[in-house]
């Protein structure tokens, strides 16, 4: 249902369930991690009236509630770094599930910390964003921020996976005799690739592009 991705590490789906209502995922060497983008896979919605809030445990400094996931909102980016000080607490009425804070424990060397998901009513998700510190809220990124991080990639490769996506596509459409300069597609199916493309990209960003290669 829930999957996350690190900048430089593969798209991670691999949610490890608590119960009916709790999931999370480990973060390994999060010491490293400056960023985390959380979403729905798109595979199993929320009920109706049901979100998940997103909670980030570091062992040994404290948790956090992070934000909220829903059908009308499925994905999101948080800054964890430099989250947690030695002094680190939970916002005051925003306590994490023993479920996440427990699932881990510290170790030497490269911290593991814990990304949980807690489905709950939207009534008390909302509740508990209303809580959440100013900082805190103003450390998700919004879209436009998304689409800065996006351009931060190497825009050459990007465009070069988009167009070879498009090729193997479209020439499964063209008649036998195989494709050449002259071939032609109906413009219908450049339009049904569009809307594709842009179905996996909301689904889980660019990471089918590097599994077609």
């Amino acid at each position: 249902m829930f999957g996350y991705c690190v900048a430089g590490r593969l798209l991670q789906t691999n949610l490890q369930q608590v119960d009916e209502t709790h999931a999370f995922f480990e973060i390994p060497a999060a010491e490293k991690v400056n960023h985390v983008c959380v979403f729905l896979l798109g595979t199993v919605p929320f009920p109706e009236g049901y979100g998940a809030t997103v909670h980030f445990f570091w062992p040994g400094k404290g948790s956090q509630v992070l934000g909220m996931l829903s059908n009308e909102k499925p994905s999101a980016i948080f800054r964890l770094r430099s989250m947690f000080s030695s002094a680190s607490n939970p916002a005051s009425g925003m306590s994490t599930p023993s479920a996440f804070t427990t699932a881990v424990s510290s170790t030497t060397g490269d911290v593991t910390a814990i990304l949980g998901f807690a489905v709950e009513p939207l009534e008390a998700i909302a509740a508990q964003m209303a809580a959440l510190p100013a900082a805190s809220i103003n450390a998700t990124l919004n879209a436009s921020a998304i689409g800065a991080a996006t351009r931060q990639l190497d825009t050459g490769a990007l465009a070069e996976r988009i167009a070879r996506h498009l090729f193997n596509y479209v020439s499964g459409f063209v008649p036998s005799g195989g494709v050449g300069p002259e071939s032609m597609v109906p413009m219908g199916v450049i339009a049904r690739w569009y809307e594709s493309f842009v179905g996996k990209l909301r689904a889980g960003g660019t990471g089918f592009l590097e599994r077609e290669e």
